[in-house]
């Protein structure tokens, strides 16, 4: 066999290697969403159990505003659309267009996370913190572990635009964009059940 079919060979078998290995990290990323749907699901669960222990205090419809929470999620919503043009920039090699998407999907998720502590402001302002009653810690506990999940995606898009600027969009890289998309979609759609479950029955219950 010549040098370069043993080159043209190994080269073939590295690039191989490393699909091999992207595929196991995705699959190994579905497991810890796994994980975190049961977190979540117990989250919900308490929440469930809480929600009528107001202790003399407000119920959600006497403290959601829906109008603000609708605005809140649509920014969400409106991330993962931007955040699925930059995954079709990867698939086309696009290295400008995956950096801009990223970008703006961090604008809008940073938006909905200073939605959020705005909110939580608002509601200690008040005197409607956590410590108020079972129906606020519950509250709290789930709306705040969703709200860490989505600030540490928003890290995660930095460290990946800046990834992305110095090594281009090489198969690592691209292991790393969709475990990402995985994560981020998969926030949406916990957030969705949140928007459902918490603020909308809270305000029509």
């Amino acid at each position: 066999m010549s040098t370069d079919s043993l080159t043209n060979h190994s080269a073939a078998h590295a690039e191989h290697g490393h699909h091999d290995a992207g595929e196991t990290k995705v699959f190994g990323f579905w497991i810890y969403l796994m994980s975190d749907c049961v977190l979540f699901a117990s989250l919900f669960a308490t929440y469930a159990v809480l929600v009528h222990g107001t202790a003399g205090g407000p119920s959600g419809k006497d403290i959601f505003e829906l109008p603000f929470v609708l605005v809140e999620t649509f920014c969400l919503l409106l991330s993962s659309i931007t955040y699925g043009f930059a995954m079709l920039g990867m698939n086309k090699g696009n290295t400008a267009a995956v950096k801009g998407w990223l970008f703006l999907t961090f604008l809008f998720g940073l938006g909905f996370i200073g939605m959020e502590l705005y909110e939580f402001h608002h509601l200690i302002a008040e005197g409607f913190g956590p410590q108020r009653s079972g129906f606020l810690s519950g509250f709290f506990a789930l709306v705040a572990t969703h709200g860490l999940h989505v600030t540490c995606g928003l890290i995660w898009i930095l460290v990946m635009i800046v990834q992305v600027s110095r090594r281009g969009l090489t198969s690592v890289n691209q292991t790393r964009l969709m475990c990402l998309s995985l994560f981020w979609h998969f926030l949406d759609v916990v957030w969705i059940c949140v928007f459902t479950v918490v603020y909308l029955m809270g305000v029509l219950s």
